[in-house]
């Protein structure tokens, strides 16, 4: 690991300490001061949950099975708090309680009967384990049962009634006094999302309201960039806060309270980014963690959109460009890393792009996997793992691999990347030239990695061109190959050219697509979508393999034909694709 690798990991150590210290000095006064002022007594107003629901999913809970982030648990007759989760997502999951609101779809006597039974059985045993303890865990609870209080309180006595009220008001003292051990980034906005939805739903807690609207003002100031990005660069981080934040706006509202203008300020931000990373058939460009959003969550967030306009071209606070040339989008990521502290999940994708035609994505990134991300995390964070060029097969991040670090950190952040990433873009009658460039392969073998997409005003052609720029008075030396890659959505039917030049692309409306990087040889090689909604996905990718000694330059271009492939084939032997074997 390099020297400022090293010292970015003493500083992310240093500040995970302090902050335990501070949470235990938080703990200690919360035993000196026994009573809490203005204890809640009953719930004033529920607020709306804005995430898709399935009502099947409520019979498969009745009858104790519980399917949650790709793991089955049988309860055969137990508790489900007393089984040993499969994983720690499928636990979190549990603890969280999002799943009542399937329940609450079911809308019958039986599901509201099956919730209250399930939630009498967590007041009697609650779980005591380290994730249902985890700040992220315990808000997103509060949330839950918060929007789900319809469900669980219609029919209830006035002993299950307190019971519940009890456990909620002893959960939100706990959270308010423990802030200080939140990791940062979208956790520690949850958290504060929670105590606001505590605030405002709860009676007696009025004097709470102003305190928690003025920290999570101050919060959103810091994470939500004036582009409307997050400071992690993940959009996925913007689906998961708009579903608590649009709500939250409404129950401000409900309470005839003002909602505080750094909330309103944030979502009127953030959501021409929700249109900034969608494609032509709805699914958001696969960066930094990414994985598959849902039609109908896209949807109804969107519905709260009151621009509907064109997106904007091009993001610069959160580093992201998009090309928009007829049915065509490009969506290209031109930023370095977040901070240390915020890029547990950020990826080594600089100057990667995704590229969709109407409906229709062709050039992907692998993205994440929706469940049993653990598996597959290192691959996917890789730069190989990305539509860009990928220097001795070395990722452009260097991410913190030891074990005992990452289990201190909670995470495998990124120590050292890109410092430096430059783009800029030209506008003419011809189309759109955009120049990129970044230099996280410069410390450890001094090159610049530059890329320039041009596309044409039609949107019927993009050229490339990727170049090593070395620094002046330098050389390759010994082994210097690279590969470029490009990831094809597996709906993409791909055969090699029998010049071996390029390939040729068939899409589901069978448009059809050539790729030619006319002085290289083009390769067909296995790769994996991981972003299904099914799970990961067998698909392939284009690879260009060269040495940087040999060629220091790369051109290779996208075409988009006028006639069907069989047309193309019979005009020209040489463009004719391989029959597979």
């Amino acid at each position: 690991m390099s020297v400022t690798g090293q010292r970015r990991v003493s500083g992310l150590l240093l500040g995970r300490a302090g902050r335990k210290v501070m949470a235990r000095a938080s703990s200690a006064s919360v035993a000196i001061s026994r009573v809490w002022p203005g204890r809640a007594d009953r719930l004033l107003i529920a607020p709306h949950d804005l995430r898709t629901t399935d009502a099947t999913r409520a019979a498969e809970i009745y009858s104790g099975r519980f399917v949650f982030a790709g793991k089955i648990v049988t309860c055969h007759g137990r508790s489900v708090f007393e089984l040993d989760p499969p994983s720690e997502e499928w636990e979190v999951t549990l603890l969280g309680f999002s799943w009542l609101r399937h329940l609450r779809a079911a809308d019958s006597a039986i599901t509201r009967a099956n919730a209250r039974a399930l939630l009498d059985d967590w007041l009697t045993h609650p779980r005591k384990s380290t994730v249902a303890r985890r700040a992220d865990v315990v808000g997103r609870r509060i949330i839950s049962l918060l929007s789900q209080a319809p469900l669980v309180l219609h029919d209830a006595d006035a002993r299950f009634y307190r019971r519940l009220i009890k456990s909620l008001t002893r959960e939100i003292r706990a959270l308010r006094y423990t802030k200080a051990d939140i990791p940062d980034g979208i956790s520690r906005l949850q958290v504060l999302i929670a105590l606001c939805y505590a605030s405002l739903c709860l009676a007696n807690q009025a004097k709470h309201i102003r305190g928690a609207a003025k920290k999570l003002s101050e919060e959103l100031q810091r994470q939500i960039l004036p582009d409307g990005g997050h400071i992690s660069r993940n959009p996925e981080a913007l689906v998961e806060l708009l579903l608590d934040l649009l709500p939250l706006r409404q129950t401000f509202a409900a309470r005839n309270i003002p909602p505080p203008p750094a909330l309103l300020n944030a979502i009127d931000r953030m959501m021409p980014m929700l249109r900034f990373f969608r494609h032509g058939d709805g699914s958001f460009a696969l960066f930094n963690g990414m994985n598959t959003a849902a039609p109908g969550v896209l949807a109804t967030l969107l519905a709260y959109d009151d621009t509907h306009g064109t997106p904007m071209p091009h993001m610069p606070h959160t580093g992201f460009q998009r090309l928009d040339a007829g049915t065509l989008t490009i969506i290209a990521d031109t930023g370095p890393p977040p901070p240390p502290a915020l890029s547990r999940d950020a990826h080594a994708g600089c100057l990667s792009f995704e590229m969709s035609s109407g409906t229709n994505r062709i050039v992907v990134n692998c993205g994440m996997p929706p469940t049993g991300r653990d598996n597959w995390r290192s691959f996917a964070r890789s730069t190989a793992a990305h539509s860009t060029l990928t220097y001795r097969d070395t990722s452009s991040c260097q991410f913190v691999e030891r074990k005992t670090v990452k289990r201190l950190l909670q995470g495998s952040p990124i120590v050292a990347g890109p410092a430096v990433v430059e783009s800029y873009r030209e506008v003419d009658a011809e189309g759109t030239i955009l120049t990129m460039s970044h230099d996280g392969y410069r410390k450890a073998f001094g090159f610049v990695h530059r890329r320039v997409l041009s596309v044409a005003a039609d949107g019927s052609r993009v050229d490339g061109e990727d170049t090593l720029a070395k620094e002046p008075g330098s050389a390759f030396r010994g082994a210097d190959d690279y590969a470029i890659r490009f990831h094809l959505h597996p709906s993409v039917k791909v055969n090699r050219l029998r010049d071996g030049r390029g390939a040729m692309l068939v899409l589901p409306n069978r448009d059809v697509w050539t790729f030619e990087a006319p002085d290289q040889k083009v390769e067909l090689e296995d790769s994996v979508f991981l972003a299904g909604s099914d799970g990961p996905r067998r698909t392939t990718q284009i690879v260009i393999r060269q040495r940087a000694q040999q060629t220091a330059t790369v051109r290779w271009c996208f075409a988009r034909s006028a006639n069907s492939a069989s047309a193309t084939a019979r005009r020209d032997p040489q463009r004719e694709p391989e029959l597979p074997l």
